[in-house]
């Protein structure tokens, strides 16, 4: 029998209620932006990063106190304003100096310790890399925890609906229908009085913190920032004198910035001035330099920067960036020892380096006994090109090299990295320049002994490397030409490399032919201890020597 028939005679038949549903906005797009929202809060709030500061290291935790806050232990704590927004601020707990630093030595007492915050200087000479790989670390440890959380609750939500299942979610969700504007109204406030909540706890906490600065940090960037504990005495003891220290770093490198920039200007001026005094001849024929120079008038030479034994010295940075600018380096050429020890803690100095390049220019580097894989990997995550035994092509030109065998950790001595030695290294090397079909046009390396059996072998046209702190060359080794730069800090063995220079500092510019696949010159940049800066000419590079070898043997 029908529904119809239980219908009294007389009335009309009622139709089955309707049952309403939520919106799709509502039902899906609303409760996607709400676990979104709620996955960035969660994994912003809780980021967390393992870095250095300065030769320490040290752990970053995102926070929304508003400030950042240096925690040194039973020191004290440094707390400064944080510019993140949304009252977000960052912790950061200075842990050990880790044992593989074998160059730091423990300090006992006070006044032990104000010799060693000379060695602090290069790390704030270059914060700039140091606050970067923090963001970066930062950012990623945030987007990993939001996809966490994220990934978390879409899974809570679709097992809560199998679990329910459509007919019990219908029933639910029916009373609820129609208020789904009030629904999405509170939703949007909750949301806004978190931020709101947050945001003035957060300044709450600021403005009671920031409170009273230490006058130790008048007129620097860190103006206005309060010390605590034991460690105001140490600011307040020391403070002056590390804060003048680094000021004097900072004053000579850029007055030796500005005497370098001055002394290229003036070669140029003078190169410019000898071309337009030059009487042109009535007939087209080459002129000295023409014919010294065998780049065609459709190629143009490639210009190279070499850097070696930069010991970071990230004062040294700023000059690096200059030179490759003045002179339109393609490449800039990295020969080994960009670090001190090859530690973690190192990271600024080897960003700092990375970040001097201009934008386009790529570094090529051949890591020295002062690196390590470890530093040598950041070098790679920085952006340069990290030889390994290889040959790679940058902007045209053939390049191979490898890293030192050995391995010198101040206060431990040299010892191998693996089971290869100095010449079996050698010996490898030329093998690989010697089977190469394409040719190789470039030994980079850093220990120039390792390049030597390459350039006997008749492999490799030219050897570009450093290591012994001294400029030899260019001269004729073998059947090619090995140039040894010297240190670009203007290291001295046993020295330190802080603060203004200790020596001579130098850089060189080379120019390519594409054509024939040579140096054709070199110019030489040089920074001295007092700050002033020269320019040499460009001096032809010495011709690699036809090499005959017999059938079948390359």
């Amino acid at each position: 029998m029908t529904a119809a028939s239980d219908v009294p005679a007389g009335e009309p038949a009622r139709e089955a209620p309707v049952r309403r549903r939520l919106p799709f906005w509502l039902r899906v797009l609303v409760p996607a932006a709400l676990a979104l929202a709620v996955s960035l809060v969660v994994g912003v709030t809780t980021a967390t990063a393992e870095l250095s500061l300065g030769p320490h290291e040290a752990r970053y935790d995102i926070t929304t106190d508003g400030g950042i806050t240096v925690d040194v232990g039973p020191l004290g704590t440094l707390v400064m304003s944080s510019p993140l927004p949304l009252a977000l601020g960052v912790r950061v707990t200075v842990q050990e100096i880790p044992a593989s630093v074998t160059s730091v030595d423990a300090s006992s007492t006070l006044q032990s310790l104000s010799g060693d915050l000379q060695g602090y200087l290069q790390f704030f000479s270059g914060p700039q890399a140091t606050i970067h790989d923090v963001t970066r670390a930062l950012l990623a440890s945030a987007a990993r925890r939001s996809l966490t959380v994220l990934a978390l609750l879409v899974g809570l939500w679709f097992g809560g609906r199998l679990a329910l299942g459509a007919r019990r979610r219908a029933e639910l969700a029916a009373p609820l229908a129609p208020h789904a504007h009030q629904l999405a109204a509170a939703s949007l406030v909750v949301v806004l009085a978190l931020t709101v909540l947050t945001s003035s706890v957060g300044e709450r906490d600021r403005s009671s913190t920031m409170s009273a600065g230490s006058p130790v940090f008048d007129g620097t960037a860190l103006e206005g920032s309060r010390v605590t504990g034991r460690l105001a005495g140490v600011i307040n003891t020391y403070g002056t004198y590390v804060l003048n220290a680094y000021r004097t770093n900072q004053a000579f490198y850029a007055g030796a910035d500005d005497a370098f920039v001055a002394a290229w200007t003036d070669r140029q001026g003078r190169i410019d001035a000898a071309a337009t005094a030059s009487t042109p001849t009535p007939t087209p024929s080459p002129s000295a330099d023409e014919a010294a120079d065998p780049v065609g008038k459709d190629e143009q030479p490639i210009t190279l920067l070499l850097v070696s034994d930069l010991h970071c010295n990230v004062g040294m940075a700023p000059l690096i960036r200059s030179a490759a600018k003045l002179s339109g380096a393609k490449v800039i050429l990295d020969a080994g020892d960009t670090t001190i020890d090859g530690t973690a803690v190192e990271q600024y100095c080897v960003t700092t380096f990375a970040e001097a390049a201009p934008a386009g220019v790529p570094i090529v580097t051949s890591p020295g006994n002062h690196d390590s894989k470890e530093t040598s990997a950041m070098y790679g995550r920085a952006g340069a090109t990290v030889l390994s035994g290889e040959v790679v092509t940058v902007e045209g030109i053939r390049i191979l090299g490898d890293s030192d065998p050995n391995s010198t950790r101040i206060g431990a001595g040299t010892t191998l990295v693996g089971k290869e030695t100095a010449r079996e290294e050698a010996s490898r090397l030329a093998d690989v320049a010697c089977d190469d079909t394409d040719g190789v046009d470039l030994l980079l390396i850093h220990n120039p002994r390792v390049g030597d059996e390459a350039l006997d072998r008749g492999c490799v046209p030219t050897q570009l490397s450093g290591h012994l702190h001294t400029r030899v060359g260019p001269l004729r080794n073998g059947s090619g030409v090995r140039y040894v730069s010297a240190s670009t800090a203007g290291a001295l063995l046993g020295e330190p490399t802080v603060g203004p220079l200790r020596n001579t500092a130098e850089m060189t510019v080379l120019r390519f032919d594409p054509v024939n696949r040579q140096i054709i010159d070199y110019q030489l940049i040089q920074v001295r201890t007092n700050g002033s800066a020269s320019v040499g000419p460009r001096i032809g590079w010495p011709r690699p020597l036809p090499v005959s070898l017999p059938s079948g043997i390359r």
